[in-house]
């Protein structure tokens, strides 16, 4: 199965409630045991991100606080709070699809694992080949939100 694949498509799905079109999938023995979308603006919630969603649904379908043998397919780099949540949750793998210059926390920004005291270092993946398509749906979703409505 194609996890990018599947976070791509609750990206989309985040768009269609009005939500940054962000999407994760946690992985487990190569099986999808958790989805997530973006949700902060559906449920009025500014923690809702894709990431902590899906780690939410994770811990509570496994019965356990660690994740330490699941992965987690993401559309963007996590921001700081998301890259901190998955390191709590001891995800042991983090694969992201396009990188967030201006809000990540992985690559730019925080950079919250290049501190040597972080408890917990999953390894980072950057699957580049999935970056385009997510870029241009953030780009598309941003650009609609900037336009005019019609006051007709």
């Amino acid at each position: 199965m194609d996890f990018m694949n599947q976070a791509m498509i609750l990206a989309n799905k985040a768009m269609n409630h009005d939500d940054v079109p962000i999407g994760a999938v946690i992985v487990r023995n190569g099986k999808i045991i958790a989805r997530g979308e973006n949700r902060v603006q559906k449920c009025k919630n500014p923690t809702l991100h894709a990431e902590i969603v899906a780690i939410n649904r994770a811990v509570k379908k496994l019965g356990q606080k660690f994740l330490d043998d699941c992965d987690i397919y993401v559309s963007l780099e996590p921001c700081a709070m998301c890259a901190t949540a998955i390191s709590f949750a001891r995800i042991r793998n983090i694969y992201f699809a396009a990188c967030d210059e201006k809000g990540g926390g992985i690559t730019a920004n925080a950079r919250i694992f290049d501190n040597d005291k972080h408890l917990w270092r999953p390894n980072i993946i950057q699957m580049p080949e999935y970056a385009d398509a997510s870029a241009k749906l953030l780009r598309e979703f941003f650009n609609a939100r900037r336009k005019p409505k019609d006051t007709k």
